[in-house]
């Protein structure tokens, strides 16, 4: 589903990432695991469009996004990709069903079909009472499943997850670890996540060390 061929990517005279190739298969859960600056996040924002390598590819269905103009990057990226930060990033002023529905609309969903859609995914994260509240009347944990279900609004191809249990406790972090392999058996859902989580990583199909900018095992 998604190859990645000899990507690399420097920041002045900082080099990165130095020739990256990786492939990930529909329906899997890839952890990226390495120590801070090892290039983990940089690779999962190339992957995700969100910025672009100095030379490789990635493909993703069989299109290379590395081609597409800025307008078509972004129209892909909407339709076909999912975010997870470790900072939920809700948009304060906003309710939960609202944020949920943001990429929905945003991707020219009807209004109704995009509440629809954003008050199943609220229902199966157990947070239809909570709907109607604003970030800062959720939990920590509620957050981030909102966050989790924003991500999930447009049915993405894959979702890309950065550092997304950082921020919460131990038992948030465990339910939010087990959401996510409930939503890849229930939903045929492709998740690659960028984590120091040593038992998310573990949980993993397969985990994927990084270190200086290279794949290490």
């Amino acid at each position: 589903m998604i190859e990645i061929h000899n990507i690399k990517k420097s920041f002045g005279s900082l080099e990165v990432l130095k020739g990256i190739d990786l492939q990930i298969g529909r329906g899997e859960v890839v952890s990226i695991v390495g120590p801070s600056g090892a290039g983990k996040t940089t690779l999962l924002q190339i992957m995700g469009t969100l910025d672009k390598a100095d030379s490789g590819s990635v493909i993703i269905d069989g299109i290379d996004v590395s081609k597409l103009s800025d307008a078509r990057r972004s129209a892909f990226r909407n339709k076909h990709m999912g975010f997870v930060f470790q900072f939920h990033q809700l948009l304060p002023e906003f309710t939960a069903l609202e944020n949920v529905m943001m990429p929905a609309l945003i991707g020219g969903t009807s209004r109704r079909e995009a509440r629809h859609r954003a008050e199943e995914l609220l229902a199966f994260m157990g947070l239809t009472e909570r709907a109607s509240h604003k970030p800062s009347e959720l939990s920590g944990g509620e957050k981030q499943r909102v966050a989790v279900a924003r991500a999930l609004v447009n049915k993405p191809d894959v979702v890309f997850a950065d550092e997304p249990s950082g921020s919460l406790d131990s038992h948030n972090k465990e339910e939010l670890h087990r959401l996510f392999f409930d939503l890849r058996d229930q939903m045929g859902q492709t998740f690659v996540i960028v984590t120091h989580d040593e038992q998310l990583a573990d949980l993993a199909d397969r985990k994927i060390s990084m270190q200086d900018g290279r794949i290490v095992g």
